[in-house]
């Protein structure tokens, strides 16, 4: 997975799958007041840092780790560029509806 556009991509559908699970969830069960919606909150945050930081971070950091200094660099401002600019996308559909 080389490709930095493509990673940012799986990360915008990483979130768009959580945040329809999280919206949809509550008409399809009904939200109980319990100890384990913290637990489910804090591991779902726990497992979001872990799949962003992979998406992120694992190939930039592989390319550094090898040499790769300038290649990593572009890798990872690539990724974020492209993360940030879907970001602005989806915020001006949300303010344009």
């Amino acid at each position: 997975m080389k490709n930095p556009y493509y990673r940012a991509i799986l990360a915008l559908g990483y979130i768009n799958l959580i945040a329809s699970i999280l919206f949809y969830g509550q008409r399809i069960a009904k939200p109980v007041d319990t100890i384990f919606a913290p637990i489910a909150m804090l591991s779902l945050l726990t497992l979001s840092v872990a799949v962003m930081g992979y998406l992120f971070f694992f190939e930039p950091l592989q390319l550094y780790l090898s040499g790769q200094k300038a290649e990593a660099t572009t890798s990872f401002l690539k990724t974020i560029a492209t993360f940030a600019l879907t970001t602005i996308v989806v915020f001006a559909i949300m303010l344009l509806s």
